[in-house]
């Protein structure tokens, strides 16, 4: 069984931060976030773990994947993906949360992607990789207006590969 997932918000041309942050605020997003995510273990590289605000996100098994040989508070580090791949075996979902290299590596091996798409195009450095939409069935589909919480328009999808 495939236990292995990727969780991302991006923009209408695969953006998804720029200077090590995200590009947006979108309070659902984040919400949703939280509610797929908690309980479970998260896979994410040092850069992306160096972007979260508290450090370590709670309630969740973090996982950084580095090539330096470093400790990080409440987190386990792991250099290569054979590795996480291993100890995560037996995990019933893990989530791929970023960034950019991670997805690209973890891309072909997910069964489930929880994909936010925002209806916007901003100045980014660091970008989602291309996939075929028709490879995937989609689970899910909820659009979402813009409003007091949510900067932009946005829809959220739950994709399985076909």
């Amino acid at each position: 069984m495939n236990n292995l997932s990727i969780i991302v918000a991006i923009g209408q041309n695969n953006e998804i931060g720029k200077d090590n942050d995200l590009l947006w605020y979108i309070s659902d997003d984040l919400k949703r976030f939280k509610a797929i995510t908690t309980g479970n273990t998260i896979v994410m590289g040092r850069k992306t773990f160096e972007s979260l605000p508290k450090g370590a996100l709670p309630n969740r098994r973090n996982i950084v994947l580095t090539h330096q040989n470093i400790e990080i508070n409440n987190a386990e580090v792991f250099q290569d993906i054979d590795a996480i791949l291993e100890a995560t075996k037996n995990e019933e979902k893990v989530f791929i949360i970023g960034g950019a290299s991670l997805y690209n590596m973890f891309v072909d091996k997910v069964e489930k992607m929880y994909l936010t798409k925002v209806d916007a195009t901003i100045d980014a450095d660091v970008f989602f990789p291309h996939f075929d939409w028709n490879n995937w069935e989609i689970l899910q589909e909820i659009s979402v207006p813009k409003g007091e919480k949510n900067d932009y328009n946005h829809t959220f999808f739950e994709l399985k590969r076909k």
